[in-house]
């Protein structure tokens, strides 16, 4: 059999993170209502066009999230929200094994201080840099800690404002 390609670590890290983003974005806020199952689209005056999406067949029970805040339990000690930061989005679900975590910011600062930051904050907790600063165009870093637990943090910086994405998959007793 011929091996054609290798996931490296950082573009299998990205994967994940969009995938929990996209999951955390799709997890209904009101868990107890009726998911139509269909998607819906409405025009405005203006030509705005708004899409709203079915809610995600995978998502799972104990995923929760919230936009604009950090959601409720999120683990804050294993990903501290950079001083200055927005937090656009975070999502948590410790129910799972590993244990998920994404949080989506935004700082008016450069990309590298945001890797440098978030770079700091884990190197203290334990976890290795993985050799690799990008994906292309876009600043990325994976870390490592043990054998299963991962942080994978990309910054893609535009108009001088930069908008990070973190993604960790931890053991449930480091998600605190």
């Amino acid at each position: 059999m011929k091996v054609i390609g290798k996931l490296k670590p950082a573009g299998c890290a990205v994967m994940v993170a969009g995938a929990m983003l996209a999951l955390a974005a799709c997890t209904p806020a009101d868990p107890g209502g009726a998911a139509t199952g269909t998607a819906s689209a409405s025009a405005s005056a203006t030509g705005q066009v708004t899409t709203t999406a079915p809610a995600s067949p995978s998502a799972s029970p104990g995923t929760t999230a919230a936009v604009g805040a950090l959601v409720a339990g999120f683990p804050e000690k294993l990903l501290p929200v950079m001083p200055g930061a927005r937090v656009v989005s975070s999502s948590f679900d410790k129910t799972t094994t590993p244990a998920t975590a994404a949080l989506v910011g935004n700082i008016g600062s450069p990309a590298a201080d945001v890797v440098s930051f978030y770079t700091k904050a884990l190197e203290a907790q334990g976890f290795k840099a993985v050799p690799g600063e990008n994906v292309g165009a876009v600043a990325s870093k994976d870390f490592l800690r043990g054998d299963n637990e991962t942080v994978n943090i990309a910054v893609v910086e535009t108009g001088g404002v930069s908008t990070f994405t973190i993604g960790a998959n931890v053991a449930a007793e480091s998600a605190k």
